[in-house]
């Protein structure tokens, strides 16, 4: 028996934020993030919908970029003194993922965070509060998601919570908010969109209820990420619909190896972290290639290849076709090919390979392991992220002279 779980209502749209008049309930609090929202004035519009919704409002601002532990303990305790029976989350990833944690300590004051980190290990929730969402970014989906990242930085890992729990009740996807994204964050966060659609589509969860959310995910972004990055709006809003897709893929169908190393090195250097979903970019081509080892991998990349109409007769050369395409857009959008060069050089090369067997353990313990269609080790996860480090190729793909 499989489960697919979306939010009950979708807004999109347009204006589609008014829809916040129609919930009800009598208080709510607002997670935000940095000044954005309020610079751009969709925070007051917020304040002002769910006051004539009926309800007395509180804010919870200041949620950083890789939301903490300790922001998530602080939020809770906001949440457990105020008593909101919706929590109404408006930004990027962030914020909405750190609001969806502070939901279950809400509820369940006494639940630890070691719990919570155990996959679909979450306690019954909605026994206070629902939960909206209302992206600003294109990329992380986590509106239609089960999960969320919470950073612990005193161990420098990353933590992704898993449980169908904390999808939340409503997901309002208002392009408004995609179109004030600076040109970086378009690029980053339009690539981690394209891993979550491939990755669910290759996923060995994948079904025919994820794969055609997860295909028409990455005809979209394949389409419009590099306008998007250029400042073609129509292309901006439509890439916000993109991301919404493949979030609705990946929840359900789960990711892969991708994701597991980019959880792992996020945090890990004193040098900086890797943004997200600019990882994500970096390693989606080695893992390509490392996972077509795989023969029914193979087949997937290579229909996500034939789907893009990218040239080649045989599944390795269609594999070969998408890793070149996934190249191409990362060079058109300013993404480096390898950590190395990652801002400028700031991932100590020496502190790279120190670390390098305790990252690339957690790596294979990652939650989006499992899910991914190549077993790995941590022998290989080392050559992989040292792959990714320097540029360079591990593993190829298996021969093949079948057609695809």
């Amino acid at each position: 028996m499989a489960r697919f779980t979306l939010p009950r209502d979708l807004y999109h749209g347009k204006g589609s934020l008014e829809a916040l008049k129609t919930l009800r309930g009598k208080r709510a609090i607002v997670v935000v993030g940095g000044g954005s929202m309020k610079r751009f004035g969709f925070l007051d519009k917020v304040e002002q919908y769910l006051k004539e919704a009926g309800m007395e409002v509180r804010l919870f601002e200041g949620v950083e970029p890789d939301p903490s532990v300790e922001t998530v303990m602080k939020g809770a305790a906001v949440m457990r003194e105020f008593q909101p029976d919706w929590i109404v989350s408006i930004g990027g990833g962030s914020p909405i993922d750190a609001a969806k944690a502070m939901w279950a300590f809400y509820e369940y004051p006494d639940t630890t965070f070691e719990a919570l980190c155990i996959p679909f290990n979450f306690p019954t929730l909605r026994t206070k509060a629902r939960f909206c969402a209302i992206p600003s970014t294109s990329g992380t989906a986590t509106e239609v998601t089960a999960f969320s990242v919470i950073t612990d930085y005193a161990k420098g890992i990353k933590y992704p919570l898993a449980d169908f729990n904390i999808t939340p009740d409503v997901a309002i996807v208002d392009p408004d908010l995609a179109e004030t994204m600076p040109k970086k964050l378009t690029a980053h966060t339009g690539m981690d969109a394209m891993t979550h659609a491939i990755e669910a589509y290759v996923s060995t969860l994948h079904c025919d209820y994820t794969d055609p959310l997860a295909l028409h995910a990455i005809e979209m972004i394949s389409e419009d990420i590099v306008k998007s990055y250029n400042g073609d709006m129509e292309a901006r809003d439509r890439m916000h619909d993109a991301q919404c897709l493949a979030g609705m893929a990946f929840s359900n169908a789960l990711l892969g190896i991708v994701h597991s190393m980019a959880h792992k090195t996020g945090a890990a250097y004193s040098g900086g972290h890797i943004v997200h979903g600019c990882a994500n970019a970096m390693y989606l081509p080695k893992v390509i290639r490392f996972n077509a080892v795989e023969p029914a991998a193979a087949e997937r990349y290579a229909k996500i290849a034939r789907y893009l109409h990218l040239e080649g007769k045989t599944t390795e050369e269609l594999v070969a076709a998408l890793v070149d395409h996934i190249n191409e857009l990362n060079v058109k959008l300013d993404i480096p090919s390898r950590i190395k060069d990652y801002e400028g050089g700031i991932i100590d090369e020496k502190e790279f390979m120190e670390k390098l067997p305790k990252v690339a353990e957690l790596a294979v313990g990652d939650a989006c392991t499992g899910s991914n269609p190549r077993p790995i080790t941590p022998a290989q996860m080392e050559e992989l992220l040292k792959s990714c480090y320097f540029d360079k190729e591990v593993v190829k793909t298996a021969k093949s002279t079948q057609a695809a």
